[in-house]
Order: structure tokens, then sequence, then C-alpha cells
């Protein structure tokens, strides 16, 4: 029993591109090119009429972008799996794609191999990530999360860099002495310290704490 062929649209604003991507499928048993658009909106009317198994997207294009049109598609009743096909691999462009439902991502880079691999991957719902994308959602998931430090922490630590003790710092933000230490331990733990300097100072680069203004310069 033959098997049926997988029918693609393909959806960018350059033309050459475009054109290259359907002569690169063309020859390709079992996949069959039944459309083509140059702008997110043509896409979203192209796959509503001819429900394609799989949508090959730009990102930037007019009209309708890339993110917009997959996310109609995607919510669309004809079941298309969207597969990004772009030279943009920046984590904002990448995290915008998936968001709105794409289940692959793919840089103009590839091989035709890669490609028809990607398409019959998407077809079948499967995640499809270009081996550079995979490695950039890798080492952010990898990346520790960023430190938040609550508003009466920052007002404690605030009052350590202007140099105020304990007690001090509790007459300034009317809270007892024990409190001004809990913050403090509290603090040390989130930034991985030991003391109140190192706090200021790790606080500070982190951005956690404003950057002291500079005094007034001497005669």
């Amino acid at each position: 029993m033959t098997q049926a062929k997988l029918r693609i649209v393909v959806v960018d604003d350059h033309t050459v591109m475009r054109a290259g991507v359907v002569a690169l499928l063309a020859t390709e048993p079992g996949i069959d090119i039944v459309g083509e658009a140059s702008d997110g909106r043509q896409a979203v009317d192209l796959v509503e009429r001819l429900a394609p198994d799989v949508a090959l997207v730009d990102l930037r294009m007019p009209v309708l972008d890339g993110v917009s049109a997959t996310s109609q598609i995607v919510a669309g009743p004809t079941g298309t799996r969207v597969l990004i096909l772009t030279t943009y691999d920046t984590d904002a462009e990448i995290e915008r794609a998936v968001e709105a439902g794409a289940v692959g991502y793919l840089l103009k880079d590839a091989t035709r191999d890669q490609l028809v691999d990607a398409i019959r991957a998407a077809a079948r719902g499967e995640t499809v990530l270009a081996p550079r994308v995979a490695q950039r959602l890798v080492a952010r998931m990898r990346q520790p999360a960023p430190v938040a430090l609550t508003a009466r922490e920052v007002d404690v630590l605030n009052a350590v860099a202007d140099g105020l003790s304990n007690p001090e710092i509790g007459e300034r933000l009317f809270i007892a002495e024990a409190t001004v230490k809990t913050h403090l331990l509290r603090v040390f733990a989130k930034l991985d310290v030991s003391d109140r300097t190192r706090a200021v100072v790790v606080a500070l680069e982190r951005g956690l704490l404003p950057r002291p203004k500079p005094g007034p310069s001497s005669p």
C-alpha cells in the first residue's frame, strides 16, 4: 500500500528563498508542495483552505509575522504542524515561536536531509530543533535562576551599604534588631555570601542595589 505524501506549504516573503526551498523539496519522494505564501496572513488563509500536514514558516514577514501566523494556524481546526525555518536564532525569537505553538525551529543553513527529516518529524508531532538552537535552550536552562530580594531586604542592605550597624538599621527602619539579623541571614543565603561587606558587593554587581551616587567633588 502506497503511503500518502506529506502535504507542505512554504511561507517566506523572500521569493528567491521560497523558490529555493520548494526546489529543494520538489523531488523528495513522499513530500508534496501544495502551496506557497509570501506573508503570514496569506499563510493562515492557505492553511485554512488546504489543511496541509506541515507549514514551513519564516519569522519576519510583512502583514502578519511568523509568530502571529503560527499562533493562528495552531489554534485553527486543520491540525497543521508549524515548523519555523528562519535565519534568526536569538533567545527571544526562539521562545516566541515555541510559545506560539511551533513544533520545530530550523535554521536556513540546514542541509536538505536535515530539512526533510525535520518535516517528517514535525508531521509526527515531534519537537525538532536545529543543533545551535538546542544548545542555546540547554544553556539557558542550566543558568541559575536570578536572585530576588524583597523590598525590606533591599532596605536593610542599603543601610548596611551606608555603614549602619544592626541597631542603627533597626532604628532607621523601625524594626527590631533581631529582625534586622533575620533579614541579613536571608540575604546572605540568597547571595551565597558570609559577611555584610560581601553581600553589598555582590548585590551591587548583580544590580540588586542602586549604585551609590558620587558625592560633591572637592573644591
